[in-house]
């Protein structure tokens, strides 16, 4: 398992703690993917309202029908499961630190309160540019471990296959706004999109930690393959309670990151989730981060910006932003970790 121990650490503010018997989350859409292998310009036109609905009452929707080969997700799994089966010096061998952030970690942090989970990081494309930081430069380098020989080939195959599924959904969501399909693309020529391996062991005290706390993810996409274990919990819009995302086979839950929010000025808005955890089951996710490149500057669209509807944010360099919010994940911090509400230039 993972050898993690409770301790004061992880222990969530009461007001933060799962409830026993969580309600399952009855109407998140489930979108059939499959008008787009056929071509069908109606199909997809009714595929991208579909996806809008869903972006804006939600922020949450689930696809199925999505075109990832059965096997290529399998192999992944296979990776995943026997990676972290390692013992843990060999684990640790692959291990990240705050200059270098891919690999192996086990205390992490949210909301300055550590998670029940270990990870490892990783990058579909090696090298990746660097992200600007202001006292130096992150190295965004792989560290595969040395002793599972198809662990490599199995997620670089997985990662492709997400590239090309995260581009489809892109060009939905570009279609659902009313801009052209191609219109986002540009902001991804050197991504900073990473690859996240989640395993959360049995926890002794479910009621007082979370794998995961609450949060809303920073980029644009996320693509998150969940096992059967199920976990996923999001805040719902309509009564702002906490509902739970039961596994759907054969499917991805997709969510739509707070960059989408801003470059939608707010027509779509990322979803607060969190993944809580049981006493009696091991638990595993695989989640995709799309994200633009280092260098690109985050701010509403011009064709989503209009005298009756002024930028509701300032410009933000992603770079920046993600790198701060990478360093927070090591320690806590004396202060509440970069947020886009800080950027709403309506804020007082």
């Amino acid at each position: 398992m993972g050898g993690l121990s409770m301790d004061q650490a992880f222990v969530q503010a009461p007001e933060h703690r799962t409830k026993a018997n969580l309600a399952d989350a009855d109407g998140i859409p489930v979108i059939d993917l499959s008008p787009l292998a056929a071509g069908d310009k109606a199909g997809v036109d009714a595929l991208a309202a579909e996806v809008g609905r869903a972006s804006q009452d939600w922020g949450f929707f689930v696809v199925v029908r999505h075109g990832v080969l059965a096997e290529t997700v399998a192999r992944a799994l296979e990776a995943q499961r026997a990676f972290f089966a390692l013992p843990a010096d060999r684990k640790a061998a692959v291990r990240r630190d705050e200059a270098a952030p891919l690999g192996y970690y086990e205390s992490e942090h949210t909301k300055n309160v550590r998670d029940w989970k270990e990870v490892f990081d990783l990058v579909p494309r090696e090298p990746p540019p660097p992200a600007a930081v202001a006292d130096g430069e992150l190295v965004f380098e792989n560290k595969w471990p040395e002793d599972l020989p198809r662990f490599r080939e199995a997620l670089e195959e997985y990662a492709e296959a997400m590239e090309e599924l995260a581009f489809k959904l892109l060009e939905l969501i570009a279609r659902s706004l009313g801009l052209r399909p191609d219109r986002l693309r540009g902001f991804f020529k050197d991504q900073t999109t990473f690859i996240r391996l989640n395993h959360y062991p049995p926890c002794p005290s479910p009621d007082l930690a979370l794998g995961v706390g609450r949060h809303k993810d920073a980029g644009a996409l996320t693509i998150l393959y969940q096992d059967d274990v199920g976990g996923l919990d999001v805040r719902r819009r309509s009564d702002g309670e906490w509902v739970r995302v039961r596994p759907v086979p054969d499917s991805y839950v997709i969510n739509v990151g707070d960059i989408i929010q801003v470059w939608s000025n707010d027509r779509y808005e990322s979803a607060e989730h969190r993944v809580s955890v049981n006493s009696h089951k091991e638990r595993f996710s695989m989640p995709y981060f799309f994200n633009p490149g280092s260098d690109a500057m985050v701010e509403p669209l011009e064709e989503m910006v209009s005298d009756e509807r002024p930028a509701r944010y300032d410009a933000y360099n992603w770079g920046n932003f993600f790198s701060t919010r990478k360093n927070s994940n090591f320690r806590k911090l004396d202060v509440e970790n970069v947020q886009i509400a800080h950027f709403r230039k309506d804020r007082s």
